[in-house]
């Protein structure tokens, strides 16, 4: 975690490896000549700065007024939208990143003006940028022993180096920016906890270590938090969840995160996340080739963790309430196969048609347990549950699939707002022909086409006729198989746009 502090000092008495002076298009053609002036910095470099939203350019101030080596121009656009601000913010962390410092101070002396600009508090503008700086910085190397740089007469690379980040204010501002940068800063945390968890292989996640996972958010957050073990999964009939388990060595567990406001709750919420651990598709296995990623298809049981984290160490005056299923899906001699018939924990029997469909399988105990016993005013269930969804909409929108209108609006306006972004797919009633089964009430793998629909219309099935009720299918924008901006591999995508759906609730 790196130190966050907020200063109204001059920039001239602060001390950096990095001082980074943000501009908008505006002040760039108004103030930055008078600006870099002022510092004894060369206004030259002006001519090679365009502004545009996370442009950046590196100076060297020697011989200036400043107590710091470098000075990097970045460039935030208009300011108008939260986009820009994000990609201002990760171009700090990439060149943060690039060179390799361990102190940055931000100039955030115009913050109310571009907090105006986009419409949004100081305290939001704030979040923004340190949530963007952040999650920019973040690194998976905890895998890496460093012992081949070593024989190479290397240091190993520790990856995110930063170790302190200065906010430079106006006094009128120093308030709000606090706060913003904290609330940034919890949810950056939270998002690095989901992708270290997707990120870990299979034979170093199991069940048992999604529910120490959240065990551990718990006791950091004040959460409450139980875990069902495998005898106990048996006692509840959970069919799905224990189905699924058949062919793994390692048991299953389910798991219930639980946040309680200190006050009487606007609302109940349930979280549900998929929690398979390794995918291999069971006995109708999946090609080899991509097989690796299948370590990510938890990502919907770590974004609620990581939500429900979030969500009570920013005090949101909401119930929030995280269901994990979790287990991996192997091809074990015991494994459950093609042609299966099997009872749910809601009592409604399922026709397992595939085994690589297995995720709706253990979404549907956890589900139906979840209205059962907390009686939610909402359910929102996430799970990289279709390849179908990506050939939808490719690797960065997620599928939004829900039973009632107004509801996902406001996921589809979180989602915008949040820069996770969700499209509304349909959920009509003919769809419900498609996973028909003529020997169970319902069958796991639909017909030819409407992939992501059918999975959908079969977690529908396990609500027991709830109103408020939506799916996302993260498949696509939960993992990122290349290199970018942000380190390859798990993305952390859910806790910010379910943060922002709560937060305006």
């Amino acid at each position: 975690m790196q130190k966050i502090t907020v200063t109204k000092s001059s920039l001239k008495n602060l001390k950096s490896d990095l001082l980074v002076m943000p501009f908008t298009a505006e002040e760039l053609n108004k103030d930055a000549e008078k600006t870099l002036t002022a510092f004894g910095l060369d206004k030259g470099a002006l001519k090679d700065f365009k502004g545009k939203p996370g442009d950046s350019l590196v100076l060297y101030s020697g011989g200036s007024k400043l107590k710091t080596p470098r000075v990097l121009l970045l460039g935030v656009g208009d300011a108008a939208e939260a986009e820009d601000l994000r990609k201002a913010g990760l171009a700090v962390a990439q060149q943060a990143r690039s060179l390799q410092v361990k102190s940055l101070v931000l100039d955030c002396s115009s913050i109310s003006s571009w907090a105006r600009t986009a419409d949004e508090s100081t305290a939001i503008v704030a979040e923004l940028l340190v949530d963007s700086i952040l999650y920019g910085l973040y690194t998976f190397d905890r895998l890496k022993s460093g012992k081949l740089e070593k024989k190479k007469g290397k240091e190993k690379d520790s990856g995110v180096r930063l170790e302190e980040l200065k906010i430079r204010v106006n006094a009128g501002s120093v308030k709000e920016v606090r706060e913003g940068s904290r609330c940034g800063q919890v949810i950056a945390d939270a998002r690095s906890l989901v992708r270290d968890l997707v990120n870990l292989p299979g034979n170093l996640l199991n069940a048992d270590g999604v529910a120490e996972a959240a065990r551990k958010s718990a006791e950091k957050s004040g959460c409450k938090v139980t875990v069902f073990n495998k005898e106990e999964i048996e006692q509840l009939r959970m069919g799905g969840l224990q189905a699924v388990n058949k062919g793994s060595h390692a048991p299953p567990t389910f798991t219930i995160l639980e946040y309680k406001p200190v006050s009487k709750p606007l609302a109940t919420v349930a979280l549900v996340g998929k929690g398979v651990t390794f995918d291999s598709g069971g006995i109708s296995l999946k090609p080899s080739n991509g097989m690796d990623e299948m370590k990510c298809d938890m990502a919907g049981a770590a974004a609620v963790i990581g939500t429900v984290e979030a969500a009570a160490l920013l005090e949101l005056p909401l119930r929030v309430v995280g269901f994990i299923p979790a287990t991996d899906n192997m091809p074990g001699g015991a494994a459950q196969t093609p042609g299966d018939v099997i009872t749910t924990y809601s009592g409604i029997t399922v026709e397992v048609g595939n085994t690589d469909a297995e995720g709706r399988l253990i979404l549907a105990d956890a589900l139906a347990y979840a209205v059962k016993h907390y009686k939610p005013d909402a359910v929102i269930d996430l799970a990289t549950l279709t390849g179908a969804c990506i050939v939808a909409l490719g690797y960065s929108v997620a599928g939004l699939f829900s039973n009632n209108d107004r509801f996902a609006g406001k996921i589809y306006e979180a989602g915008r707002k949040s820069g996770e972004k969700v499209w509304r797919m349909p959920v009509w009633e003919e769809y419900d022909e498609l996973i028909k089964s003529e020997v169970a009430d319902v069958h796991n793998a639909g017909a030819k086409g409407a992939g992501s629909i059918t999975a959908a219309k079969f977690l529908e099935k396990f609500i027991d006729g709830h109103k408020t009720w939506a799916h996302l299918d993260i498949a696509g924008p939960a993992f990122s198989a290349k290199k970018g901006k942000t380190a390859q591999g798990g993305t952390g995508f859910g806790v910010r746009l379910l943060i922002d759906l709560l937060r305006d609730w």
